[in-house]
């Protein structure tokens, strides 16, 4: 069988068992298969800021909060339907990448990470003193109708193939050429007529967008917000950690990564105030003996990707 047939075949499964879990799963699994599927979107949008454009950003959870509070402040005062109102929180969080993008893209390498993340922590700043979504106390989220967590996990899992679906097929197009020399070689990719401003900017936004629907995805599921947690560095530590262990760069990477990290962060609830060094220290054991991270370390030995960038 070709490589691409088993590639074929491979995604068909993973789709069909995505389709059919809220069939025979528990509630528990079926939340548990819920948050993999966000942060699989999450990381996606991470990994394709840092792995294949070169702009690591530390605020990535400016728009995991833009997209939480819009969910709440539509859902609870003016009762929209609460889809429309996370798409609006994605809209929003585009709206938040276009007035940030031109100061922040004269910053590059360290500067560009420290930047999102002041920009972040000025809104949660911001937020934790508006009184309109009460203080630093948070904000309930109520749906106007009752939703199932079958609807919320199979929200989850659209955006989440919707998502890797988006990064394959840019990669894959002249724009994903384009960001990889970028990343590669900035002045040399600008020798050779590549817009850079154009190009960061039209990957900011994609990241911004899905960011910001699937953070309201995951409010939806948890009911209440908070702006010291919806701002957090917390939400890049954990995409960090998860495309670090998956591999930085690669496709797959936040796939296996996200579910490497729900897994763990189940286990470890009960060890508050240790998991983070437990996770700490995984992270820097991948870093030493697998330093392209379990993807990148598997398709270096045996030269399979299950979707290739790379065009024929």
């Amino acid at each position: 069988m070709s490589k691409k047939k088993i590639r074929f075949t491979i995604v068909i499964i993973l789709l069909f068992i995505l389709a059919i879990i809220p069939l025979w799963a528990s509630r528990y699994v079926e939340n548990v298969c819920l948050l993999v599927c966000a942060y699989m979107a999450l990381a996606s949008m991470w990994n394709l800021l840092a792995g294949y454009s070169g702009m690591v950003s530390l605020g990535q959870q400016m728009f995991v909060g833009v997209g939480g509070y819009t969910l709440a402040v539509l859902s609870m005062y003016y009762g929209l339907p609460i889809f429309l109102s996370i798409m609006i929180g994605g809209f929003i969080s585009v709206f938040l990448a276009i007035l940030i993008s031109f100061p922040i893209f004269r910053m590059k390498g360290v500067y560009f990470a420290i930047g999102t993340w002041v920009i972040a922590e000025a809104l949660g700043i911001c937020f934790s003193n508006w009184a309109y979504v009460k203080y630093g106390m948070g904000i309930f989220i109520q749906p106007s109708q009752k939703m199932s967590m079958s609807t919320i996990y199979y929200a989850a899992a659209i955006i989440c193939v919707g998502s890797i679906s988006v990064v394959y097929l840019l990669l894959r197009s002249n724009l994903g050429l384009a960001l990889m020399a970028i990343r590669d070689d900035d002045v040399a990719s600008e020798m050779m007529g590549v817009n850079i401003f154009r190009c960061k900017l039209t990957c900011f936004l994609i990241s911004a967008f899905i960011t910001g629907i699937a953070a309201g995805v995951l409010y939806l599921n948890t009911v209440f917000i908070q702006p010291f947690e919806a701002f957090g560095i917390g939400w890049t530590v954990n995409l960090l950690f998860i495309v670090i262990i998956g591999g930085i760069g690669t496709l797959e990477g936040p796939v296996i990564g996200a579910l490497i990290f729900v897994i763990l962060q189940q286990f470890l609830s009960e060890y508050v105030g240790y998991n983070l060094i437990i996770l700490g220290a995984i992270t820097i054991l991948v870093i030493f003996f697998a330093p392209k991270g379990i993807i990148g370390t598997f398709q270096h030995k045996y030269g399979f990707e299950l979707f290739p960038v790379r065009r024929e």
